[in-house]
């Protein structure tokens, strides 16, 4: 595989998925991160409840998403549109994304361990495979190569999901603070094999502790991402020959991680462990269709079972069994929320592929690896090629990329004339995922919300107003009840005297107000 190639390949990628950002389609969860600025942008001690007028706890409630709103507010931002923050927010989150990614590829490649030992190697000692000697092609298209793996070798079904790193999803999902949580996931287990390499001291380790702490906050799975590269990065060091004074500077990073945790004013971290019930139905999804959405990644197993092979102690052979284990127990227990640790299974085998085409002993292997590498990843580009229907018009894409294009949500700039911030809007599930991002309140969380003790309540009352059957002495209580003075209707039916029209938006929407 042509160096040149590969570095160009990885370099026209970045340049769509800078291009995304300025397009910044929405889909998913935006509605939810532009809501959360709107709200510290405007209170930064006490936000309360980012989609409902409640004063309550919210895990949104990050230290990135803190800081974004404390720069908005400070910096004479808050004049501008919460999704030109988001835009900015995306830019750091690739900038991060894309730099751990090279720092972790060369923590990987410059292992200097000596043949089956595990330990460093002397000075003078014959390089072994993993490090510099083996690896000709340079650091550039080493790295190249393994983002392109990263964005490209899933499967032939593209999956959107927030903390998986495929093109398409990232697309969508490269605002979202998953996207900087992996980045700086990449860069702990970077700092982390570098601290472990030369015996660093107590500084080094505090700070990596904070930054797993910080992690976590920002998103969770992530968080159990992270967790897992981490311990198989000292797994693989072996811990039965680390000098002793590697122990109490790791527990005393991990302990100052828990103590952010736990000291963290905006949420409580560990009163997630029980909302994990709540979130089953939802990651169910996370176990289906695996050969179609993941098949390409066998090849990266493969690569796993060579480099495990060469290796017992490999770093990313481990990483892969530990997320294969939390995978499979999620599975076999019914803990569906436990797949998303699955890209703890998909990362070490993306990166070995990538890292085994270059690596390999023989110039004949490294050949093989390339050509079906090569395969793999354009198989894999063409299914997820509808991404660049983000950046050029739908009617411009190929007709079979055009069937991979998933249409972007509308937004409701078109009630904001009328709509004010913090105004309660009464909308469906669909219209509340979006609304609460140009400063209303909707009364019913468009997501699920564990910290909302009425969030059954709220969620019976809307499905009650909107029902034909209501009497309209009924959703005058409900009005009432949660301060509504807005409504949104999408179907067209809600006939109500109570009610005003007041403008209509796309797709048959009409917006009235309470009399």
């Amino acid at each position: 595989m042509a160096r040149t190639a590969v570095q160009v390949a990885a370099g026209l990628t970045l340049v769509l998925l800078l291009a995304v950002i300025v397009r910044l389609p929405w889909a998913g969860d935006l509605g939810m991160h532009a809501a959360t600025l709107q709200r510290l942008r405007h209170d930064l001690a006490d936000p309360g409840n980012p989609l409902v007028d409640a004063d309550t706890q919210s895990p949104y409630y990050s230290p990135w998403t803190v800081l974004l709103g404390g720069l908005a507010r400070l910096s004479g931002l808050s004049g501008l549109s919460v999704f030109v923050v988001l835009r900015l927010a995306a830019l750091a989150g690739l900038a991060l994304l894309v730099t751990g990614v090279w720092r972790y590829v060369r923590a990987l490649t410059a292992r200097g361990t000596a043949r089956g030992t595990g330990t460093p190697a002397a000075h003078g000692a014959p390089a072994a495979h993993g490090t510099p000697a083996a690896y000709g092609a340079g650091p550039r298209a080493v790295f190249a190569l393994a983002l392109l793996s990263l964005l490209f070798l899933w499967g032939t079904t593209p999956f959107l999901w927030s903390g998986f790193p495929g093109l398409h999803s990232l697309a969508l999902t490269v605002s979202y603070p998953s996207t900087l949580a992996l980045g700086l996931a990449f860069h702990l287990w970077a700092w982390l094999t570098a601290a472990l390499r030369r015996r660093a001291g107590w500084g080094t380790w505090a700070g990596l502790g904070t930054l797993w702490a910080v992690i976590l906050l920002c998103h969770q799975f992530t968080g159990v991402v992270a967790t897992l590269g981490a311990l198989a990065t000292v797994l693989s060091a072996r811990p039965a020959r680390l000098p002793r004074a590697v122990w109490p500077r790791l527990g005393a990073g991990l302990l100052l991680g828990v103590l952010v945790l736990w000291a963290w004013p905006y949420y409580d971290f560990f009163a997630l462990t029980g909302a994990g019930a709540r979130l089953e139905s939802v990651h169910r999804e996370l176990y289906r269709d695996l050969p179609a959405r993941f098949g390409l990644v066998l090849l990266g197993v493969a690569a796993l079972a060579v480099r495990w092979r060469r290796d017992r102690w490999d770093p990313l052979a481990l990483f892969f069994a530990l997320g294969a284990l939390v995978f499979a127990a999620g599975w076999l227990t019914g803990h569906h929320a436990w797949g998303r640790a699955l890209p703890a299974v998909l990362i070490p085998a993306q990166l070995a592929a990538a890292l085994e085409t270059f690596g390999a002993a023989r110039r004949t292997l490294r050949a093989g690896w390339a050509v079906v590498l090569a395969g793999a990843l354009a198989v894999g580009a063409w299914a997820q090629a509808g991404a660049v229907g983000y950046v050029v018009p739908r009617d411009a894409l190929p007709r079979v990329a055009e069937a991979r294009y998933r249409e972007p949500w509308t937004g409701y700039h078109w009630m904001t004339p009328w709509v004010e911030y913090g105004d309660v809007v009464m909308a469906e599930t669909e219209p509340a995922r979006r609304i609460p991002a140009y400063g209303p309140y909707t009364v019913a969380p468009g997501y699920p919300d564990f910290f909302l003790p009425d969030e059954k309540r709220r969620a019976a009352a809307t499905e009650r107003y909107f029902a034909p059957s209501t009497p309209q002495r009924v959703r005058r209580g409900i009005e009432r009840t949660y301060g509504v003075r807005w409504v949104v209707d999408t179907t067209g039916t809600l006939h109500d005297t109570g009610l005003r029209a007041v403008t209509r938006g796309p797709e048959g929407q009409t917006l009235y107000a309470v009399r």
